[in-house]
């Protein structure tokens, strides 16, 4: 997660689009009963830092592409985002989402699955409103490529013997698909050129990518009054990301079953968790997964290099570092 001060340093120049975002967000979150609307405003309580709405108008207005709906666009994949994390809570029975009660905790599994199922279908209906057929396409692409990440992940839990390339192939699905299509949107609703539209999606791919990478990290580094979840809650229920990878890869069989015993064992001992970060530490797993993250945000950033120089390029520039820096 992102640090909300820093979020609204960096996301200035664009301050005035993500006003316009947060009130048309509030508009079509107002329910069309009185579930829906306690749920929404559960929701907006706890909002997250709009980092794709903000990539949205950021890369749009640097590369000269904003459009009117522009805004519109964003809710569409805000909503989808959102939907996704009310499905996640379930499958992972997560108690706490962004600091506070989850959905599925706060009301139940079934209310959870069925308001991310609105949301999907409010986001779709948004999305027809547009009237670009390009568009339509490539956010439906962008969300076909999330349900594939996800049901991977799913797939993949608990597989220590899965490789570097099967675990980015999974988060640029999962994480990097959303950001990809929201850098793409300026261009194909300003009708540029393929290239113009492929180099601002491949800079959204690279950075979601790396953003990934460093949020796995925070698993291990993160700390709860930040991240809003225990440390190592992800690596202890199964979900295998770079540093273990990486760790894994580099130490003896022996080492191997001993720390697969504490991840098969991690409900019945309370030092699991420990013994684990300990081991990913010294066979220097948390350096690589976080010098991964840097490589992949300083390319995503190159692809963008060329743009002309501007508030909305810097803005692009400090909050992709920013956010690499944080899982350090």
């Amino acid at each position: 997660m992102l640090d909300i001060n820093k979020m609204l340093e960096y996301t200035k120049p664009v301050s005035a689009d993500l006003e316009r975002f947060d009130k048309r967000l509030s508009d079509y979150l107002r329910g069309d009963s009185p579930l829906i609307s306690s749920i929404a405003r559960h929701l907006l309580r706890s909002r997250g830092k709009r980092i794709r709405p903000a990539f949205l108008f950021l890369t749009s207005r640097a590369s000269d592409n904003y459009s009117e709906f522009a805004v519109e666009a964003s809710l569409a994949i805000e909503l989808i985002h959102t939907a996704t994390l009310l499905h996640d809570d379930v499958v992972d029975e997560s108690d706490l989402r962004r600091g506070q009660s989850s959905i599925n905790k706060q009301w139940t599994n079934l209310i959870s699955v069925l308001m991310g199922d609105y949301l999907f279908a409010k986001a779709f209906r948004i999305m027809v409103e547009s009237e670009s057929v390009q568009l339509m396409r490539a956010i439906s692409k962008a969300t076909e490529r999330v349900s594939v990440g996800e049901l991977r992940q799913i797939e993949e839990t608990g597989n220590y013997d899965i490789s570097e390339d099967e675990y980015v192939s999974i988060i640029a699905d999962k994480t990097a698909s959303l950001f990809s299509v929201s850098c793409e949107t300026g261009p194909i609703l300003n009708k540029r050129t393929e290239k113009e539209r492929r180099q601002l999606a491949e800079f959204g791919e690279k950075i979601g990518i790396a953003f990934q990478i460093a949020d796995d990290l925070l698993d291990f580094v993160g700390e709860l009054d930040v991240t809003g979840k225990e440390p190592g809650n992800d690596v202890m229920t199964g979900k295998v990301t770079l540093p273990l990878i990486y760790s894994f890869k580099k130490s003896n069989d022996s080492s191997r079953r001993e720390i697969m015993k504490y991840l098969d064992d991690s409900a019945e001992n309370k030092d699991a968790f420990d013994k684990v970060y300990k081991f990913v530490i010294e066979s220097g797993g948390i350096e690589y997964a976080y010098n991964k993250a840097t490589e992949l945000s300083q390319q995503g950033l190159d692809v963008i290099s060329g743009m002309n120089s501007s508030i909305y390029q810097e803005s692009l520039n400090d909050m992709v570092r920013f956010a690499i820096k944080r899982a350090s």
